[in-house]
């Protein structure tokens, strides 16, 4: 089993995280998963059973591993999820207002200035 890959991005104004590992020659398969703000948003499966004879077989999971979890972040970046993440958008509470806003409406309310 080899050590999987992490990865944490801000896109859109929301926070993803992508997660690749193995889950080693027992059951020969490479999982990777994107979560959006905590939840999961999509997963992949890749079975690599078929070359567990294969010469340098750590190398190729290790290559398969990244591309897995690239191929994630890419189809991300190019809207393959958007549906999705609208999903999880809807479900979301308002946004809170930022320190400035609320330092801005404290003054412009305020009977002292």
């Amino acid at each position: 089993m080899l050590t999987g890959y992490n990865t944490d991005f801000v896109y859109k104004g929301s926070n993803f995280h992508v997660q690749t590992e193995d889950n080693g020659i027992q059951n020969p398969v490479i999982v990777t998963l994107l979560y959006k703000e905590g939840k999961i948003l999509c997963s992949r499966k890749l079975s690599y059973a078929d070359i567990l004879k294969a010469d340098c077989l750590e190398s190729v999971i290790r290559n398969l591993m990244k591309e897995q979890h690239k191929q994630m972040i890419m189809d991300l970046r190019d809207g393959k999820f958007e549906e999705k993440t609208k999903d999880l958008h809807s479900a979301e509470l308002p946004k809170e207002e930022s320190l400035d806003d609320i330092i801005l409406d404290y003054l412009s309310d305020s009977d002292d200035l």
